[in-house]
């Protein structure tokens, strides 16, 4: 969620803070600040609500500074304002945080009684404040108070600290939310990801769980406990072009272009002589002959990419799967234990939710397996096994890509499975692989270039603000795909529905000119779908069918038609997501929305 970045060095820290501060926009925020030395040592802050623009021009010209920490705050405690934008402090300290205080209210209670007085509804000024007493008024070394202070709260947290007697340190601390130390020559960050400095340096050590460091411009050191902790200093084999537009008009347009590279650098790893191939991951399939029902938990589109597994693995695997929403899972009991594999799908791999449904399953007993896009992300090193996606950064808060490779490498897996049970011969099984492999990416580029097709249909769709996605089967999921892109980047009201539950009192909304996006991808499905568009046709509903190209419904059974290259049925879904992800995106830009950051939203959602 909140973004945080830090540097100290020989060069102008504000500066990095503004440029590490503009690459992590795309994590969501609607407040920016800084705190940093000025050339006389003196510690100053500067922040304001809005834009980074906003507390840029309050940064402009440039202060001389070789210290700072900056921040992007995303609301939890308190409406967006200057005053609760990070970060927060007081003369002896500055304090920037990403994350929640679950006790903050009886923390604050507790200060104010020792005198304190807050200008914040922030939970945290609450926690710099506790730092503040420990360090001024018990006297404790910075170290020491930072470790007292974390002891007292509940919740998790990513902080960059500054002390006004220490302008040649940053402090940092991790619990819950991600942060990282990044390695330059004769300087240092701190980043919450590696986007921020990927400008600078691809080098960094991960902050694992209740590790403080103290980060200065020669060394970093870490600690966990009190003793100081050896890191392995990593590699990211992302690059700057990577995190950058490329001269696309938005991230999430070129992150769509992106799909057919990415589903086979995903994939290509994992193919040997035409079948699945899991070794090289470390992950034993073996395991789908022991285990009687996998759960799939995750969020968003995440989620809805387990729901298209859910079906492939029913009916290739014959192996039973439910799909659970990771906010929900750990707090309905869920019936696991060792004869069931629960799978955790995560984009960032910090996903909060879902990071502690994975702590749950293996509480439990159950064997656990990530896919995630994030190398060294805490559900990647926290799950008994991990499946990377070799996605590249995905800066669009809108998942595209993510969700294509995803469901790519969920099928291949799924595979794996009806060969390890016996569900299918190894015939059956190449001939998918080499669809999967070779014509999947071919179809989706086929989808891209017909983007022109797509912006017609998604401007007919933008004056709109009520709109329905039906389907069945696969179709189903990937109607609540189509619906959650459409509604959290254009702003349009949608819905998805399983088209047989239309009769059931969802059809009670079809009025006159009311767009509906009918998804017809399976073929023992046709005919029941072309009933359902009839439906609301014949309530005047203006209807957008997305069919397999070998349908065979007649030209006037919808008002527009879009049909989808040629592919088989079991993987149409992949063509079809595409078509959806550029109606959402075409729609959105007709609207004018700020597509890469829509209102309210974060890409990594590390609080619950």
């Amino acid at each position: 969620m909140c973004g945080i970045i830090g540097y100290i060095g020989k060069d102008n820290s504000v500066k990095h803070l503004i440029e590490g501060l503009r690459a992590l926009e795309y994590r969501g925020y609607d407040s920016a600040g800084a705190a940093f030395f000025d050339n006389e040592g003196r510690l100053c802050s500067v922040k304001a609500a809005g834009r980074l623009a906003n507390a840029e021009a309050k940064l402009t010209p440039l202060p001389d500074s070789t210290c700072g920490i900056g921040h992007t705050r995303w609301a939890t405690h308190g409406a967006p304002s200057d005053t609760n934008s990070h970060p927060h402090g007081t003369e002896s300290l500055r304090l920037v945080h990403n994350g929640i205080v679950e006790n903050y209210a009886a923390i604050k209670t507790e200060l104010s009684d020792l005198g304190y007085t807050f200008e914040s509804d922030t939970d945290t000024e609450v926690a710099a404040k506790l730092l503040d007493y420990y360090y001024m008024k018990e006297k404790l070394t910075a170290h020491a108070a930072i470790e007292r202070m974390t002891s007292r709260l509940v919740g998790s947290w990513a902080l960059g600290i500054l002390f006004a007697d220490a302008p040649d340190t940053i402090w940092a601390a991790r619990q819950g939310s991600p942060l990282i130390i990044g390695v330059g020559k004769d300087e240092h960050y701190i980043a919450s990801d590696i986007t921020a400095i990927l400008r600078y340096t691809k080098d960094y050590y991960q902050l694992d769980e209740g590790e403080i460091a103290k980060v200065t411009r020669e060394t970093a050191t870490v600690y966990k406990d009190g003793k100081e902790v050896i890191k392995e200093l990593k590699t990211a084999h992302w690059d700057i072009e990577a995190a950058e537009r490329g001269g696309y008009a938005h991230f999430m347009i070129k992150e769509i272009n992106e799909e057919p590279a990415a589903i086979r650098t995903t994939l290509h790893s994992r193919i040997k002589d035409g079948l699945p191939y899991f070794s090289s991951d470390g992950f034993d399939t073996k395991i789908f002959a022991r285990i009687s029902r996998v759960h799939i938990v995750a969020c968003g589109t995440a989620m809805h990419a387990g729901l298209i597994a859910k079906g492939v693995l029913g009916s290739l695997a014959k192996l039973p799967c439910e799909v659970e929403i990771a906010s929900e899972f750990r707090y309905n009991d869920p019936l696991i234990g060792e004869h069931d594999l629960v799978l955790i799908i995560s984009q960032s791999g910090e996903t909060a939710d879902s990071l502690a449904a994975l702590r749950l399953a293996k509480e439990k007993g159950a064997a656990t397996l990530a896919i995630v896009n994030v190398i060294g992300s805490s559900i990647a090193r926290e799950a008994d096994a991990v499946l990377y996606t070799m996605a590249g950064p995905e800066i669009a808060v809108a998942s595209t890509k993510a969700y294509s490779v995803q469901t790519a490498l969920l099928y291949l897996l799924s595979v794996e499975a009806a060969l390890v049970r016996g569900k299918l011969d190894l015939d059956a099984a190449k001939m998918r692989v080499t669809e999967l492999y070779e014509r999947v990416p071919e179809a989706v580029a086929e989808m891209i270039a017909r983007e022109n097709e797509i912006k017609a249909i998604a401007e007919k769709i933008a004056p709109n603000e009520d709109l329905f996605f039906i389907g069945r089967g696969a179709d189903y999921y990937l109607a609540a795909e189509g619906s959650l892109k459409l509604k959290e980047i254009s702003y349009i009201h949608s819905e998805a529905y399983a088209a047989g539950e239309l009769k059931h009192g969802t059809i009670s909304l079809v009025t006159p000119g009311v767009p509906i996006i009918a998804l017809c991808t399976v073929p023992r499905l046709y005919e029941k779908m072309v009933s359902n568009i009839r439906e609301t046709k014949a309530r005047g509903a203006e209807t957008f069918m997305i069919a397999s190209a070998d349908t065979g419904v007649a030209d006037g059974t919808a008002d527009h038609i879009l049909r989808l290259p040629a592919i088989s049925a079991e993987l149409a879904f992949l063509p079809a997501v595409c078509a959806l992800q550029l109606i959402a995106y075409h729609a959105a830009a007709a609207r004018g929305c700020d597509i890469d950051k829509p209102r309210n939203l974060a890409k990594s959602v590390t609080v619950e």
